[in-house]
């Protein structure tokens, strides 16, 4: 299988991953890519419409918006990438355990149907309302609604894998559990999980933005695109550029990141693979 193949079966995973690494690239090269110090504030140019100089125009403050835009996609992606790979650790670990071992079984999983029972958005803000604002804050929120999502894949997945032959064959012979989970059980579950935290990553992206919008999540002057859309809404009659580049740029890496899971739950799925 190559990029042709690719390109011709699952075109819209192609433009997905290609979303997703063009702002993956802009983030981690947000330093060379702006051409202005995002948090520089120039009066004369408040509002300025876009036009060569500023690509993008510039805010209330006169700060250029591209730049912004651009540190803003690391701050985004920091905190959204950040919360998904550790809620996956914590997830999954405590799944496989809850999975393998019934003795574990009821605590954990009952702690984690208490924690699904609040919506995501209402936990984070709970959490941020109690810690404070700040990226450390936003990423312990978003953690908090990521960790039972994988908690509770995996636990169903153990479940149905672990009545296997190969699976009773290596407790037969004697091989620990933690070999077994981790050598015979999880290269086998590793799929789903893998699309759930391509998919669990746009909705950290939008809960942030949305702490933000709501003055709850990233602190000002950091560049953070929901912070932009809130800073800019007074302003969006008079000057609509300011709200339209970073929420566009908002949808786009959200389109992206569900193009990109929707394609990986096709491809890792034998009964939805095209061949």
């Amino acid at each position: 299988m190559n990029l042709k193949y690719f390109l011709r079966n699952y075109p819209t995973t192609c433009l997905g991953a290609v979303i997703v690494l063009v702002f993956l690239v802009t983030a981690l090269g947000a330093e060379h890519l702006a051409p202005y110090d995002p948090n520089w504030v120039t009066p004369r140019h408040s509002v300025r419409p876009p036009d060569s100089e500023y690509i993008f125009g510039a805010d209330h403050n006169g700060r250029d918006i591209l730049s912004r835009v651009i540190y803003g996609a690391r701050i985004s992606l920091l905190i959204s990438m950040t919360s998904v790979t550790v809620g996956l650790i914590v997830g999954v670990s405590l799944g496989a355990l809850a999975g393998w071992n019934s003795k574990y079984e009821l605590v954990i999983m009952r702690l984690v149907d208490m924690m699904l029972s609040f919506p995501g958005l209402i936990t984070a803000l709970a959490i941020v309302a109690i810690l404070g604002s700040g990226i450390e804050n936003v990423i312990a929120a978003n953690m908090a609604y990521q960790i039972p999502m994988f908690a509770r894949l995996t636990h169903g997945l153990v479940l149905s894998t672990r009545p296997n032959t190969y699976v009773m064959a290596a407790r037969s012979v004697g091989l620990s559990d933690f070999y077994i989970l981790l050598r015979h059980i999880m290269p086998n579950i590793l799929g789903p999980i893998v699309v759930q935290g391509s998919l669990l990553i746009p909705d950290a992206i939008m809960t942030t933005s949305a702490l933000s919008f709501l003055g709850l999540g990233v602190s000002p002057p950091t560049a953070e695109w929901g912070g932009m859309l809130q800073d800019g809404i007074k302003w969006f009659r008079l000057a609509p550029h300011v709200m339209l580049f970073p929420g566009g740029c908002l949808m786009l890496t959200v389109l992206g990141f569900n193009l990109l899971g929707d394609g990986l739950r096709q491809w890792l799925d034998p009964q939805l693979r095209i061949n």
